[in-house]
């Protein structure tokens, strides 16, 4: 599970630093969280296909987190993309990009699918073989989901050494991969356990954007491989978090600590601050396990 930060500052783009976007390598997908302004060239000064990004999850409609979207869109067209791409978003998002459509005569050659999400509460948005994708229901001024990325258990590893051992016909393989227990050559039932190895553990990724602080998501993203979580602020400027519905660096640790996560990872600094020791500073007077997000920072977990 790789996690790739296209950006991770709140408000206006700058020179220097690019609202919020990132890109989430799970089990062979390449899920696109969030399109601020700037997002397809970070793609591209991260050396990301466009092709791999079947998948667009937006968090909310500020223009922070998904103004980049019409422009990507328009350069998938010319390069003729075929291939079918997906938006999970907020109702509303393909009323905007319709009409842009519309107006500027740049209908996509390629099926553009809209998933427009409603819901107050979690709720599955995607599923295939090896991920499910949860929203996040969040806090903030107008309607906000953050996302759960959970990878499906995989399958069993064969002890090949024990396997033959057993004298177990390759046509059982599969089943014991399946976590069955088969009969060998002689007929005796060989006991699953004694011929496999667990899979690695699953992971999970829970994104949690513009929010302010919300215990009612800790059940959601309980024990999570890794959460991001929003740190718009330091606790100076706690004051500015119920007007503007953010969250300090302190309080993203504290939901990091109530909820078991392995890791937590801030994003969307407020660019009123010089430097990013002091959330970091903050955030582990909480919880230990805490990494900084940076523009095309790439976590490999």
């Amino acid at each position: 599970m790789n996690l790739t930060i296209l950006g991770c500052h709140s408000a206006t783009p700058r020179v220097n630093t690019n609202p919020t976007a990132q890109v989430l390598e799970i089990k062979n997908h390449f899920f696109l969280i969030d399109c601020g302004e700037g997002t397809q060239v970070e793609l591209r000064r991260n050396k990301i296909k466009f092709s791999r990004i079947k998948h667009i999850f937006i968090s909310h409609l500020h223009g922070d987190h998904c103004f980049g979207l019409a422009g990507l869109l328009s350069t998938f067209n010319l390069l003729s993309r075929e291939t079918e791409l997906h938006i999970y978003c907020p109702k509303g998002l393909k009323e905007v990009i319709t009409l842009q459509l519309k107006l500027s005569d740049s209908w996509t050659k390629f099926p553009l699918i809209f998933h427009e999400l409603t819901s107050k509460g979690s709720e599955l948005i995607f599923e295939d073989d090896k991920v499910e994708v949860y929203t996040i229901p969040l806090k903030h001024r107008i309607y906000t989901n953050g996302f759960l990325f959970k990878e499906k258990e995989s399958e069993r590893k064969l002890d090949i050494n024990a396997v033959r051992n057993a004298k177990i016909d390759v046509a059982y393989y599969r089943k014991l991969k399946q976590g069955g227990d088969v009969p060998n050559e002689q007929g005796e039932l060989i006991k699953n356990e004694t011929v496999t190895k667990d899979p690695a553990p699953a992971k999970s990724y829970a994104y949690c954007s513009d929010t302010v602080y919300n215990e009612d998501i800790i059940p959601i993203i309980k024990n999570a491989t890794v959460l991001y979580h929003e740190s718009t602020f330091l606790e100076k400027n706690l004051d500015l978090c119920q007007p503007t519905k953010h969250s300090t660096a302190k309080q993203a640790a504290t939901i990091a600590e109530k909820a078991e996560v392995g890791t937590l990872i801030l994003g969307h600094y407020s660019t009123r601050y010089n430097g990013y020791d002091g959330f970091l500073n903050e955030a582990q007077t909480v919880f230990d396990n805490v990494l900084l997000s940076r523009d095309g920072k790439t976590i490999k977990f």
